[in-house]
């Protein structure tokens, strides 16, 4: 229950300082003129869309804050094996970090008006998050390859869990991000709007790197270090 409520209090401290950062806090309705739009747009519910991805990655951290609550509870019973963590794992980790810089990166380059720039960093962004994807299903095969399959211990059944549940969430933002992309190279489709799916992608992707890294010292076992330091604290 503790290490649930920590995580609970990292997420939220994360939310409410992107809700802050972007004035969610905010009474629009008080203030005059901030949703207007240049002749011949239209208004665009752009702090809705901020909410809802507040929203969205509140719950998905909760979500994950349970499994991750669940996998220590369980690790405690005498028929858990660790499973080994396989090298690729590494290589994963570094291509989806190098992913959400580079969709930091195209954001920047929207805001100063370098659309080539922006492209590219889209494309980067693209190619390293199908990397990290075609990675984590080698590090499957290796692993069941070694004899780790799904129903060995419940340890396996935790790795494979976790992972294809954040990988499912990796491929959903694969398929916005791909719109995205595709709008970045319509001439044609309204800058703002371009600049507010920039910035909506890159929150998700960052977001997505913490939960994966979180997971990634769960499975090293870096974390037991930390959870018993932070009982010891609460204690």
């Amino acid at each position: 229950m503790s290490v649930m409520m920590i995580f609970l209090a990292v997420i939220a401290v994360i939310v409410l300082w992107w809700m802050t950062q972007h004035r969610l806090t905010s009474k629009p309705w008080l203030e005059v003129g901030l949703m207007t739009e240049s002749a011949g747009e239209k208004r665009l519910p752009i702090a809705p869309a901020r909410v809802g991805l507040g929203i969205f990655l509140a719950v998905i951290g909760a979500l994950f804050a349970l499994l991750i609550s669940a996998y220590f509870m369980r690790m405690a019973a005498a028929d858990w094996w660790a499973t080994p963590i396989p090298r690729l794992l590494w290589v994963n980790t570094a291509a989806l970090a190098l992913s959400s810089a580079a969709l930091e990166w195209a954001k920047v380059e929207a805001r100063r008006g370098r659309s080539d720039i922006m492209r590219i960093a889209l494309l980067l962004g693209l190619a390293t998050a199908f990397l990290f994807l075609a990675g984590q299903v080698m590090a499957w095969r290796e692993l069941a390859a070694a004899g780790y399959v799904l129903a060995d211990n419940p340890a396996n059944s935790f790795f494979y869990m976790l992972t294809g549940l954040h990988g499912l969430h990796i491929l959903g933002g694969l398929a916005v991000l791909g719109r995205t992309t595709g709008r970045a190279f319509d001439d044609r489709f309204p800058a703002r709007r371009l600049h507010l799916s920039l910035e909506l992608c890159a929150v998700y992707w960052h977001f997505m790197l913490f939960v994966w890294v979180v997971l990634f010292a769960l499975f090293a076992g870096w974390a037991n270090d930390f959870v018993d330091l932070c009982r010891q604290l609460i204690s």
